[in-house]
């Protein structure tokens, strides 16, 4: 099974908490086959916000959520 990791971002209500105020507005950065790449995505699509503070995208493991009973590798 692929590693899938999907990243997206959006305004947020409040930097500390996961609220999107607007879902129709969600920036799908794309989906990756493995965290390295993800998280590079993930890098970049945060450093072209880094100056707003209510912007905030994550990494979401989606094989995780997919199959949450495969044991995952400290890789993933």
């Amino acid at each position: 099974m692929s590693l899938l990791h999907l990243v997206f971002g959006g305004r947020v209500s409040d930097p500390q908490t996961l609220d999107f105020t607007d879902l129709k507005d969600i920036d799908v950065v794309g989906i990756f086959p493995d965290y390295k790449s993800a998280e590079k995505a993930w890098r970049a699509a945060a450093q072209r916000t880094v100056d707003d503070a209510e912007m905030k995208y994550v990494v979401v493991h989606l094989h995780r959520l997919l199959e949450p009973d495969i044991a995952l590798t400290p890789k993933s």
